[in-house]
Formats: C-alpha cells, sequence, structure tokens
C-alpha cells in the first residue's frame, strides 16, 4: 500500500525532491496530477526557471525561510 507523505502538497509549496532521477533538487510545486494507476505526479519549478515532472513520493515539503 502506498504511503502518504506527511503534509498534503499545495501549489507553491517548496520542496525537496528526494528520491527518483531529480534527487537533490528542490523548488515549488506548480502542477499536481493523479493518473489513471492512482499515482501522483508534480511538476516542480526551480529558482532558475528550470521545470521537471517527478512522483509526489519523492518529494518532502520544506518550510520557507522568509
Amino acid at each position: 500500500m502506498k504511503q502518504p507523505t506527511s503534509q498534503p502538497l499545495t501549489e507553491g509549496a517548496q520542496v525537496r525532491v528526494v528520491g527518483g532521477t531529480h534527487a537533490g533538487k528542490a523548488g515549488s510545486v506548480h502542477d499536481i496530477k493523479t493518473g489513471k494507476t492512482g499515482h501522483v505526479s508534480v511538476t516542480v519549478r526551480q529558482a532558475n526557471g528550470v521545470r521537471f515532472k517527478t512522483l509526489a513520493r519523492n518529494v518532502t515539503p520544506v518550510k520557507r525561510v522568509d
């Protein structure tokens, strides 16, 4: 059974990728989609404007330092 993330992801949330191809990258969430099989994917936009897609299970929210 899939484990939910500790906090639900929302648009604009700051996240760090902890698994998969993009591990170590960080940015903000801009698109959250659930596929037919139930897997949730997110588009992460880095500070330099580069965007990439990854599975929600591979990201963890980080606290903003304002």
